[in-house]
């Protein structure tokens, strides 16, 4: 789907009639082939497919043919119950911004209203100053993503080490893999943020060099972005470490209830061994036996199985294996 988006006038959809040589701003959200043919013929530019967006290799998300300027990187989409990262295209000139997406992102909806709702009387805005503004509110999204991450690990946080936690195994061992799972998202989203983070600063320092004749104040939002990201990179690794704590304190908790439940084991055995190996002495009925016609040898027998049960079970208990004493 295209969407034309000149200053002045609201973002829309275009259709094979509408002539796209004069937009200032092209953007391409989930284009088919026969629309990126149609728009590199209208343009006369190249504009890349999704395979070329998802190449790994600096030399192929940066570089430049002809005075046009290719970017590529991968952003991070966070839903309910989800987190996703799609490759963003930005094809720069002198006059002319197209980007190529395929999903909806908020930041470039803002940046579309904000640019519908612009006073003519400030003038047409430039490709570079439209592509600054873009980066700028995806930063924001991306800090809200981290802000809503560092939420969530507090909440693991107080979770994991709350004192209350469900003494019954089968609840606690419940609760401990939905923390597992919450954690594993968690590292998912912050990995995939660092990799937006460092896509955008790579980005800024590419059209860093194409500002020098723009006015001092887009050169300036240039660098108030790159600190930008530089604080979000931070604040991410202490987040990764977060995760890696609480994974390590999760699994330390995991450790603790499976010896807990090796505990319950080795009791029951051992208090089976004695009445058993008492059981099999006495149940051996030799004639010499000076038990076998003892009027009390069947209490007696009784009486010694009763206590190889309580006698280890105390010994247990004095252990603290039951518990505090």
């Amino acid at each position: 789907m295209f969407l034309v988006r000149p200053a002045g006038v609201p973002a829309r959809e275009i259709g094979p009639d509408v002539d796209i040589s004069k937009a200032v701003w092209l953007d391409l959200i989930n284009p088919t082939a026969d629309e990126i043919d149609r728009a590199e013929k209208a343009l006369g530019t190249h504009i890349p497919r999704r395979e070329e967006l998802e190449e790994i290799e600096s030399s192929s998300r940066h570089h430049e043919e002809g005075g046009v300027l290719y970017l590529s990187t991968p952003l991070v989409r966070r839903t309910e119950d989800t987190a996703f990262s799609l490759p963003i295209g930005f094809v720069l000139t002198d006059r002319r911004l197209i980007t190529v997406r395929y999903a909806d992102y908020y930041g470039f909806d803002i940046v579309g209203r904000r640019q519908a709702e612009r006073d003519p009387a400030k003038g047409e805005p430039s490709a570079n100053e439209i592509l600054v503004e873009i980066i700028e509110e995806v930063i924001n999204r991306l800090a809200d993503i981290l802000e809503g991450l560092g939420r969530d690990l507090d909440a693991i946080s107080k979770r994991v080490f709350n004192t209350d936690r469900p003494r019954d195994p089968a609840r606690a061992g419940e609760m401990l893999r939905e923390t597992l799972r919450r954690l594993g998202h968690g590292g998912d989203l912050a990995s995939m943020t660092r990799d937006s983070l460092l896509g955008l600063d790579r980005i800024l320092i590419y059209i860093g060099d194409r500002t020098e004749k723009d006015p001092q104040a887009l050169r300036t939002r240039i660098k108030v972005a790159g600190r930008d990201i530089a604080s979000l990179n931070d604040f991410d690794a202490q987040t990764v470490n977060k995760v890696q704590f609480l994974l390590d304190a999760t699994l330390g908790f995991i450790s603790i209830e499976q010896n807990d439940g090796m505990k319950v084991l080795t009791v029951v055995s051992a208090i089976g061994i004695l009445p058993t190996l008492i059981a099999g002495i006495y149940g051996m009925n030799f004639h010499n036996m000076p038990e076998l016609s003892w009027k009390y040898g069947y209490p007696y027998g009784l009486t010694l199985m009763v206590l190889s049960v309580v006698l280890p079970l105390f010994w247990f208990w004095r252990r603290g294996w039951f518990g505090a004493r």
